[in-house]
């Protein structure tokens, strides 16, 4: 198996943890589950479109929210998520340093729209905004609109 479904499976268990918990959650664990496997495809279609390294960008996608998942809480989730997601990233031994220093990075600037960042950062940033459209979640902030019209004029292109 890919390190990309390995990933996934250890987010899935990460998740599972929390299952039973009685944390007052922001966003439900079932969307968590959906939200990493489809922002991953999202992120690859992307990556191969933009001559970026798919296999990263759809694993970037797959653990961005990290934070909120480990939190509950989709406030400061990004940043907050940082440092536990690079200890989660080593831990998993399918990184080197490197990786786990732009996987982080990417989940953690990926709240940042307006910011332009790393390629694995924009397509982290362009797979978030589009999933939650195509599930038809609001985008309640101008910059992810302007992104979701960037994005849809790509993929039509």
């Amino acid at each position: 198996m890919n390190r990309v479904f390995k990933i996934q499976e250890k987010m899935l268990e990460k998740i599972l943890e929390f299952e039973n918990k009685k944390v007052e959650r922001d966003i439900s664990l079932s969307w968590e589950r959906i939200h990493l496997a489809s922002c991953a495809a999202v992120g690859r279609i992307l990556a191969l479109k933009r001559g970026v390294d798919p296999e990263l960008s759809a694993i970037a996608c797959s653990i961005h929210d990290y934070g909120r998942i480990i939190t509950g809480k989709q406030q400061d989730h990004a940043t907050v998520g940082y440092e536990p997601l690079k200890l989660f990233l080593r831990e998993s031994g399918y990184f080197t340093l490197n990786e786990i220093e732009l996987l982080s990075t990417a989940a953690k600037n990926h709240s940042n729209k307006k910011e332009v960042g790393s390629p694995i950062e924009e397509i982290v940033k362009d797979a978030d905004v589009f999933d939650c459209y195509q599930y038809g979640l609001s985008l309640d902030r101008e910059e992810q609109r302007v992104r979701l019209k960037i994005i849809l004029e790509e993929i039509s292109n």
